[in-house]
């Protein structure tokens, strides 16, 4: 009998310790996927959960449904590089590496080697990582190669120049080449964010069970106005009077390198990029519940600056930059504020909304926290994760501050609700000041500089502390 009630102890003992080992497992959940999703030139007011009412993005008015939408978020820069600089980094452009579009003799101007991107601490923690879409941060092989900033694979347009053409004649894989053909059969070429879009779904399947960064830069709706005639048609006639863009080559431009060759109807063009773009994202969500991991995956979705007027472009006529003044090349802020929307099943609460000040240097160190482990001392950002998960201890910006080296250089910065912008930086006696008070002047009507004359003192001399020299980027008249 005592035999039987210690093999009975025995085997109660190690149920209870297999149980206890099953709890234990269930409590360290894998690292949570992260997926980035940056929009170009996309404005404020270009998706219709923010307003926009001539067209639909249901997929993206979706992620904000069942997440939280940031109504204060910034971009790095009013253009492409710098704000991805800024991104990757978690330094405004006062500090980033990359602070204008600049160029060398193989390409955009490359990050150095010696900055740390946030793909390369998520790759150093046990990340695959992943840029599916257009880099602008140094050609193949130099320093700035993607590859040699921390991330494992990357599919897309290595050069901006080249995405300014949505029927290029190549792609860049990693360290190879990938020349496009006609598959499409209409005599266009291969349109690029589609094989793009495919390498970045093959990317979530095969590392379905590792935890992942995707960075998925799109080229939608940049510059060029061009979508596939399955989308053309849908708005073709919709929205007159076109502009009928006469910069259009005569044709469909075939391996076009620079330039725009927007197609002639280039309201229809817009329309239909953006929702190409939204299907991409829905086909995204899609994804990530077909292979069950939705639930462990962070969506951030944004744009890197304001609308263009480039290539045919109206946003006049769409109301791209919403309630905001300014385009793309404005510091105003309809040229830097932007969508933002997080989506992340279980942790950020749905249908949302979040009036905390943040911008792109702030990616970085949340990711950092989410993670645990410790961001980089040497960056301007502050992590937003409590504000994504509701928690009361969400630490606050001193402020945000932009400089932007072309149009005779400008100048912004931004404090509580004070906004102090200068223009003609590089003409000193042209070089006008203005301050704004967001709480109640959105769009930047009102001067009220000479009013409030010691806080613009203030905000001026912080504007000079906020930035440190550039040998490369300085910032002086050209």
């Amino acid at each position: 009998m005592k035999l039987a009630k210690l093999i009975v102890l025995s085997l109660i003992l190690i149920l209870i310790a297999g149980a206890c080992n099953n709890s234990i497992t269930k409590q360290a959940p894998q690292k949570p996927n992260i997926i980035f999703i940056l929009a170009d030139d996309l404005g404020y007011g270009d998706i219709s959960c923010q307003g926009q009412t001539k067209f639909q993005t249901p997929n993206i008015d979706q992620l904000a449904a069942g997440g939280m939408t940031f109504t204060q978020h910034y971009a790095g820069s009013t253009v492409c590089s710098p704000s991805r600089s800024v991104l990757l980094t978690g330094q405004h452009t006062g500090h980033t590496p990359i602070r204008g579009n600049k160029r060398d003799d193989k390409g955009n101007w490359p990050i150095p080697a010696k900055a740390l991107t946030v793909a390369e601490v998520l790759q150093q923690n046990g990340y695959v990582t992943g840029a599916f879409g257009k880099w602008g941060l140094g050609s193949p092989g130099s320093q700035g190669d993607p590859n040699k900033q921390g991330f494992d694979e990357f599919y897309g347009y290595n050069d901006q120049t080249l995405a300014h053409n949505y029927y290029p004649a190549f792609l860049n894989h990693n360290q190879d080449t990938v020349w496009l053909e006609d598959n499409s059969g209409t005599g266009q070429g291969t349109y690029a964010p589609i094989p793009i879009h495919k390498q970045a779904l093959k990317f979530l399947e095969t590392n379905k069970d590792k935890p992942f960064f995707m960075y998925y830069p799109s080229v939608i709706p940049h510059a060029e106005l061009f979508a596939p005639e399955e989308y053309i048609e849908k708005y073709r006639g919709k929205f007159l009077p076109e502009k009928n863009y006469k910069g259009s080559d005569e044709g469909h431009p075939r391996y076009k390198i620079g330039g725009y060759g927007s197609q002639p109807e280039s309201h229809a063009a817009f329309a239909a990029m953006v929702n190409l773009l939204d299907d991409q994202v829905g086909e995204i969500v899609a994804k990530l519940k077909e292979l069950g991991i939705e639930d462990n995956t962070l969506i951030v979705f944004s744009s890197d600056n304001g609308p263009h007027l480039e290539g045919g472009a109206d946003p006049d006529f769409f109301d791209s930059n919403g309630p905001y003044k300014g385009y793309k090349r404005d510091l105003y802020e309809g040229g830097i504020r932007m969508p933002m929307i997080a989506w992340w099943p279980g942790k950020v609460k749905a249908a949302s909304k979040s009036t905390h000040i943040s911008a792109f240097w702030d990616f970085l160190p949340t990711v950092a926290e989410i993670i645990g482990v410790k961001a980089p001392e040497d960056i301007d950002g502050i992590s937003y994760l409590p504000s994504l998960l509701g928690t009361e201890n969400q630490a606050e910006h001193d402020y945000l501050y932009w400089e932007f080296h072309e149009k005779k250089g400008r100048l912004a910065l931004r404090q509580g609700d004070w906004k102090l912008i200068r223009y003609n930086v590089f003409i000193p006696e042209k070089t006008t000041t203005e301050l704004y008070n967001l709480a109640n002047d959105i769009g930047e009507e009102k001067n009220v500089a000479e009013q409030h004359l010691e806080i613009t003192q203030r905000l001026l001399k912080l504007m000079e502390s906020a930035r440190t020299n550039s040998e490369v980027f300085t910032f002086e008249k050209k």
